[in-house]
């Protein structure tokens, strides 16, 4: 982790000394299971981790926003508070701009300021690097603008993630759902969160993982395919839940439906295809489910092998996987250690997410590296973690 000295002498050489300097931070986050349910009534359940972005900041007594980060060497990007829309676009600032704008929108009067950023989240990763900067920028504008005006901070974190998404969406013109910014907002320590993307209902579910760590590994795949098979995806849904709908007219969404109501319906759903991604979506809800009724009685291997379900379901029912994916899941799996693995993300590339003991990390590391560049001639990357909480105030140790 970063040293406060360090961001201090940044700091000072990027933008000069004096001033009260504050750090504020936010999580990156991964979704241990629910895939690809989120947009058919589903329920998600991502956590945040120890790896995070951290911003130093420190008020000016102009309306002037500068931003810098610690690796990009020399770039900095000023703005003015009355003048954030020219901004607009997918350049580095244009997150944190964007989330400015969208404060602003909401109501928050926000003061001028320095802003230095860091990071172990690594870019690219499908670990939600970009919702962890808007948390960050988010909570730290927030904050100094509270402050500025006298008023108590007492920030509600599920408007905070809204905002967040909003300034990828509007500025930065992506089409995000709230998911990553909402886990990188509202983390709790040792737990994930059961979320409803749709009402954004939540409840924080404790995952108790003495002993054991969770891996991310990288295919180092581009995604060049999953925005194109996403909206494939999403069409075959649609037309699934039409058909249910001329037997069960109230049907809002796919996973609503139990899999013994699907049972019942199938005879409906006459392309294979079609019920194939039904079924998945059915299923890895019950999965959803099923992981809080273990995780309450603290039975972390069987939810491992509900993680190990949701892949096989996610390759077989929902063909987004792809053999990079399942050649990592496949490798983990190998591995003394590991209870548990699955793709994580949008699929066809990106990440897989794996539950392994603690004492065998380096092992799994080791072991997986050799058999998934043996069978791809990629070049996996893995980075280890455990839950951490979601945004706020950072304070060094």
């Amino acid at each position: 982790m970063v040293k406060r000295e360090y961001l201090e002498n940044k700091f000072e050489e990027i933008f000069g000394k004096g001033g009260n300097l504050r750090f504020f931070f936010a999580p990156a986050r991964v979704n241990l299971i629910g895939e690809h349910i989120d947009y058919n009534g589903g329920h998600v359940f991502p956590a945040a981790l120890t790896l995070m972005n951290i911003v130093a900041v420190r008020k000016r007594d102009d309306n002037i926003i500068r931003l810098a980060a610690d690796d990009l060497e020399g770039l900095m990007v000023t703005a003015s508070l009355d003048e954030l829309s020219k901004h607009k676009g997918k350049e580095w600032g244009s997150y944190q701009l964007g989330v400015a704008d969208e404060l602003i929108k909401a109501g928050f009067n926000l003061t001028g300021c320095d802003m230095l950023f860091w990071g172990n989240v690594p870019f690219g990763s499908g670990l939600s690097s970009s919702a962890s900067i808007e948390v960050v920028t988010a909570v730290a504008l927030a904050t100094l603008g509270l402050e500025d005006e006298g008023k108590p901070v007492n920030l509600d974190m599920t408007e905070i993630s809204v905002i967040a998404q909003r300034a990828e969406n509007n500025f930065v013109g992506v089409n995000c759902g709230v998911m990553d910014q909402f886990a990188s907002a509202n983390g709790k320590k040792n737990h994930a969160i059961l979320l409803d993307c749709s009402t954004l209902d939540y409840k924080l579910i404790p995952l108790k993982m003495e002993g054991y760590s969770i891996v991310i590994s990288n295919t180092k795949k581009p995604r060049s395919l999953a925005d194109s098979k996403y909206n494939e995806r999403r069409a075959q849904c649609e037309e699934g839940l039409k058909i249910l709908k001329t037997a069960l007219p109230d049907l809002k969404y796919l996973c609503e439906l139990t899999p013994e109501e699907l049972e019942k319906y199938s005879h409906l759903l006459k392309d294979k295809t079609i019920y194939n991604r039904v079924a998945h979506c059915v299923y890895e809800e019950a999965r959803v489910r099923k992981s809080i009724e273990v995780l309450s009685k603290g039975d972390i291997i069987a939810f491992g092998k509900l993680l190990n379900e949701s892949h096989n379901s996610l390759r077989d029912l929902y063909e987004v996987t792809g053999k990079e994916l399942d050649s990592l899941v496949n490798a983990a799996l190998s591995v003394d250690g590991t209870i548990g693995s699955r793709m994580t993300g949008a699929g066809f590339g990106g990440c897989t997410v794996s539950i392994v003991k603690t004492d065998k990390v380096d092992e799994f590391k080791e072991k997986v590296y050799d058999r998934y560049t043996k069978e791809t001639g990629l070049i996996p990357e893995f980075y280890v973690s455990s839950i951490g909480d979601g945004a706020g105030e950072y304070f060094f140790e």
